[in-house]
Parts: C-alpha cells; structure tokens; sequence
C-alpha cells in the first residue's frame, strides 16, 4: 500500500515538475539522475516529517535545556534539508558515481568479485563500524577536526544537529561510506535503507531530550544521554584518543576499543575553546569558512 502510494507521488512529481523544469533548461541529458534524485527528495521529505512528529514533542516535553532564544538552531535546519531532500547526495552522487564506476569495472576485470551477504542487518554492522573509525579520526588529525568541529561547535543542541557538517567533510565521509558498501557488495537498495535507518537513529541520539536506554539498553544501541556525552565539553574532544563515545548507531564499537564513557549526566555541549572566546560563526557560510581557517 505504502509503496505503491509512494510510487505514484515519485512518478507524479518526476513528470508534472521535475522534467518540465528540465526541459525549460535544457537539461534533458540529466533525466535519469533527476528520476533518481526525485526518489531521495521524497525519501528525505518523508523522513523528517516522520522524525519531527516523533522527536520534536519529546524535545518539549523531556527538555535537557530550554532556551528562550533557540536562534542558534536555525541554521541546523539548514544544514538538515540540504543533507536530507536529496541536495547534497545528488551532488556526491554526480561526483563520485564516475569514479566508483571506474573502480567497479576495473575489480571486475580483475576476476575480483566483491562479496554480496544479502542481509541488511549484515551491512549496518559494517557500514556502521566504519563510520565508528572514520569519525575517531576526524577527532584524531588536526586537518579533519577542524573541519568536524563544525558539528561540535552546536551549544543548543537538537535532532536537527545531525546533519551540521562541514561541506568538505560531508564529501570525505560520503565517499568513504560509498567506497565501503562498494566493498562489500552492498546493493544500492540496501545501500540506501541502512543509511535512512542510520540516519533516523543519529538524528535521535542527538535530540535535546533526557533519556536514556537503561544500563543494557545504552549498550546496545546510542541514546540521547549515550551521544550527548560525546558532545559534552571537557569530554568530548579530549583525553588520549581524543574523545568518547565515537558510534553511530552500535555502542559495542566503543565498548571494544575503549571509548565508552557511560557517564549519567547530562552535560553543556559544545567545545572548550567556545569558553575562551573562539568563535566557530553563526551563519552557514561563515562556518565553513571558518573551518577552512582552522585547518591551517
């Protein structure tokens, strides 16, 4: 039933907005990928509507702060419907298909076949344990940080934070997340699911609500309290391996390597520095340019 409703407002919308548009430019070549891209803008449309009915009232209801000025938030809004209607990944999409494409043909060539499992579970494991070792690395090198510490520089922070990511660092993690399900064969199907699943549940873990999972709970999947001790400052950026609590959606990775902090408190967001004055920008553009200053 869902799906078939979701057919006809894909079809619907491709041919009664998309395409004229196209064809009033004269950008017909880009037919197929504005079919694909008008697949993800619903996808993603659907899929902040639903967050925003689930997430928000809590938000309201089991605050961890209340602000009378929730300005700062605005511009994760931003950074949210660019990521999430299809903006950004469209754009990643055009850039780096080409270039996978290539790899993809030159392994096959090879006799090498990347293995297919075929279980979705199976490839968020995966995916989620690289995105558990690409994101302690963007706390490790000074060069990735400072683009990362865009995403830590919210001090209100909301389920819209997810998404508040340097442009540059958005493109290095989209292309390595690529590069991994390429690896192992995921199909673009399953490829796109565990991204929509992993998505809905970081958007969660960052929410500006007081809850947890319970002792057992917390350690099987990121909570609310379980991320927003990795935003924490004092905590979140410091120490010897530069932070805690590093997973997406499964604490088991932290609990391996030794990044779990269960601390039970829910601490101010934000980075040290912010205290002394640093200023890390408002605005959107100021806040990749600043990123961009920091990295050298």
């Amino acid at each position: 039933m869902f799906t078939e409703w979701f057919n006809a407002w894909h079809q619907w919308l491709f041919e009664q907005v998309v395409q004229p548009a196209l064809y009033r430019f004269g950008w017909m070549s880009f037919d197929e990928m504005a079919y694909d891209w008008t697949h993800l803008f619903l996808l993603g449309a659907l899929e902040l509507v639903a967050l925003w009915i689930v997430i928000r009232p809590l938000e309201l209801w089991l605050p961890v702060e209340r602000w009378e000025d929730r300005k700062a938030t605005r511009v994760d809004v931003f950074y949210t419907l660019l990521a999430r209607l299809g903006i950004l990944p469209i754009f990643f999409f055009i850039v780096l298909t080409p270039a996978f494409d290539w790899v993809n043909a030159e392994i096959r060539l090879a006799g090498i076949i990347p293995p297919s499992f075929d279980n979705l579970f199976l490839y968020l494991v995966i995916l989620d344990f690289a995105d558990y070792w690409r994101h302690r690395w963007e706390h490790r090198f000074h060069i990735w940080w400072a683009l990362h510490a865009v995403h830590h520089s919210q001090r209100q922070m909301t389920f819209w934070t997810d998404e508040r990511e340097h442009l540059l660092g958005q493109l290095i993690a989209a292309a390595g997340r690529a590069a991994v399900g390429l690896a192992v064969g995921a199909p673009p199907a399953a490829f796109l699911t565990v991204t929509l699943v992993t998505g809905a549940i970081e958007s969660f873990s960052h929410a500006n609500v007081k809850l947890s999972f319970g002792w057992l709970g917390d350690r099987l999947i990121v909570s609310p309290l379980f991320h927003r001790v990795h935003h924490a400052i004092g905590i979140g950026h410091t120490g010897r391996v530069m932070g805690c609590n590093f997973a997406s959606v499964l604490p088991v990775w932290d609990i391996l390597f030794g990044t779990a902090n269960f601390t039970h408190a829910f601490l101010p967001t934000g980075i040290d520095d912010q205290l002394t004055g640093r200023d890390y920008g408002e605005g959107f553009w100021k806040q990749q340019a600043l990123a961009f200053r920091r990295m050298f």
